[in-house]
């Protein structure tokens, strides 16, 4: 008897869209290093380069004037230990009133951006559009975020997701933003080191207990990987910190199997109303 083929179930116009332009960006990335301008020029004129976030045509690749002016990055002066923003430099190393009243799991946090109007766009683009081509420019800007972090570093690991979600998703937005950071650094993507042992509950919507909650012991390291984390550095890697919930219990998990540290990099991060640094 004849098989039958399987059904594929087609892309909806829209992601066709996406993934269209995101296949023009390699090529015309491919083009200019291949000097190759006058076939570059071809595809600007067919398909004109879209921005980032908002879609609107731009010169470059990138973000429109409009929604770079929206994306406000994290600098200098910030909280030594959660990396939260200060008004004023109250000098180094000071530390935010969170940090003192709640220490973290984890040693120290670093973010690329404030989680607003336009980083909120970036992140759920990335992670629900199969926005792949995002990853290398949030990738970039939060390798710059996190200079500070390289040079004890020994891994890098993306906050993993469970393998039903995974399976759903077909990629991991954080993992294609540990790659990123690895080419610019050359420090090594582990994925096989911490395991989401049980699915959870999307976060959107919960209080911060309630967060907590949700991800108490969704996280471990599995018996046969608990001598590659003993003793080592690690910098544990996802696209927005909120509440903290999900990254403390990814850093328990690591220090419970006995690594020396962990830091955390992120694309964006929530920002509290200002209080003063003690």
């Amino acid at each position: 008897m004849a098989m039958q083929p399987v059904p594929t179930q087609p892309l909806p116009l829209p992601r066709i869209r996406v993934h269209l332009h995101a296949t023009l960006r390699n090529v015309r990335a491919a083009c200019c290093k291949a000097g190759q301008h006058t076939a570059r020029l071809a595809l600007d004129v067919a398909l004109p380069t879209q921005c980032l976030a908002c879609r609107e045509p731009v010169a470059g690749e990138g973000l429109c004037p409009a929604c770079w002016s929206k994306l406000s990055f994290i600098a200098p002066p910030y909280c030594a230990r959660l990396g939260i923003p200060f008004v004023y430099d109250p000098g180094p190393g000071v530390l935010s009133m969170e940090a003192i009243a709640a220490p973290p799991a984890y040693h120290r946090a670093r973010a690329a951006v404030r989680y607003d109007e336009v980083a909120k766009t970036l992140v759920h683009a990335l992670k629900y559009e199969d926005r792949t081509d995002l990853a290398p420019t949030m990738g970039r800007w939060m390798t710059r975020a996190g200079t500070e972090l390289f040079a004890e570093a020994d891994a890098l690991i993306p906050v993993p997701l469970h393998w039903k979600r995974g399976w759903a998703r077909r990629y991991n937005q954080s993992a294609a933003l540990a790659a990123v950071i690895s080419r610019v650094t050359g420090i090594a993507v582990e994925t096989d080191l911490l395991r989401r042992i049980r699915p959870t509950p999307q976060q959107v919507g919960l209080s911060r207990a309630e967060r907590a909650r949700n991800v108490q012991g969704a996280f471990a390291v599995e018996a046969d990987q608990r001598a590659a984390v003993k003793g080592r550095r690690f910098i544990l890697i996802d696209d927005v910190l909120t509440s903290g919930a999900t990254t403390q219990a990814c850093t328990r998990a690591l220090l419970r199997a006995k690594a020396a540290s962990v830091d955390v990099l992120v694309f964006a991060r929530v920002v509290e109303p200002f209080r003063p640094p003690i």
